[in-house]
């Protein structure tokens, strides 16, 4: 990801429903050096007019990837694209010396749980009320990276 990506990964970002970062959260994660994992996949621009389908925003915390916002533009669903994007992150933090990955995903976006599962999380806690907008739990979710990347 680059700085001329960060207006369409907030077009991504409003299509998706996820907790809004704006411009200047992702340009200044962007801006906080080495263990900023920030990755798009890219379109064939010749048959699509958007070139971002979709990205992920990680951060390395000590030995662990801290998977802050992964989303794929609604037409681009489906393909695997979010997997995709996931196990390349995880694969740089491990490369980076972390051991697990966690996160926290909405308790009603079952769609992101059944991503997370797939590349081998596990719930393993619950924060009441985390998500505002609407308010909503959140689920924790953890891998250690070895199982992860398959």
């Amino acid at each position: 990801m680059v700085e001329h990506d960060l207006l369409e990964v907030c077009a991504i970002e409003q299509m998706s429903d996820l907790s809004a970062w704006g411009w200047d959260a992702y340009h200044k994660e962007m801006e906080s050096g080495g263990d900023t994992i920030m990755l798009v996949a890219r379109t064939d621009l010749a048959f699509h007019q958007n070139e971002i389908a979709g990205f992920i925003v990680a951060r390395i915390i000590a030995d662990e990837v801290h998977v802050n916002n992964v989303a794929v533009r609604p037409d681009f669903r489906g393909q695997r694209l979010g997997s995709t994007l996931l196990r390349r992150a995880l694969e740089q933090g491990r490369l980076k010396g972390a051991n697990v990955a966690r996160l926290e995903v909405r308790a009603g976006n079952q769609a992101a749980q059944r991503l997370y599962e797939r590349c081998g999380f596990e719930v393993d806690g619950r924060r009441k009320n985390y998500y505002r907008e609407p308010t909503e739990d959140a689920l924790l979710m953890s891998s250690r990276l070895t199982s992860a990347i398959r």
